[in-house]
C-alpha cells in the first residue's frame, strides 16, 4: 500500500493530542481534555475509514469529517491557550499541526470534488 501523508500525520496528531489529555487530566481540567481526545484522535480515525472508503463519495464525506474534527480541535486548542489553561509553549507545536490538517485536508476535499463534478461533466458530453 502506498504511503500516505494524511494518514501519518493524523495518526501523529493523535498521539500528540492523546498526550495532552493526559497531562488535562492531570491538571484536573476533565471535559476539555475529553474534547480534545475525542476531537483530536477523530481526525485519523475518519482518515482511515476514507481510504477504505467503498465509493469516491464515501471518500470525500469522511475526508471531510476529518476536516471538521481538525478545525473543532484546533478551536478547543484555541480556547486553551485564549484561557492560558495550557502554556504557550505546550499548545503552540499542536496548534501548527492542527492547522498543517486542515489545509491538507481541505485541499483533498476539494480535488477530490473537483475531479469527480469534471467526471460528471465529461459523463453528460
Amino acid at each position: 500500500m502506498k504511503p500516505s501523508i494524511v494518514q501519518d500525520k493524523s495518526y501523529a496528531f493523535a498521539l500528540r493530542a492523546i498526550a495532552l489529555a493526559k497531562w488535562l487530566k492531570e491538571q484536573k481540567e476533565f471535559e476539555i481534555a475529553r474534547q480534545i481526545l475525542r476531537s483530536g484522535t477523530s481526525i485519523g480515525s475518519n482518515v482511515e475509514q476514507a481510504l477504505a472508503g467503498v465509493s469516491r463519495a464515501d471518500f470525500i464525506a469522511k475526508m471531510s469529517i476529518a476536516s471538521k474534527e481538525a478545525r473543532e480541535t484546533h478551536y478547543w486548542l484555541r480556547l486553551l491557550r485564549d484561557s492560558k489553561t495550557v502554556p504557550e509553549t505546550r499548545i503552540a507545536p499542536l496548534e501548527i499541526k492542527s492547522l498543517e490538517l486542515i489545509r491538507i485536508l481541505t485541499a483533498i476535499v476539494k480535488t477530490s470534488q473537483t475531479s469527480v463534478a469534471k467526471s460528471k461533466l465529461k459523463t453528460k458530453n
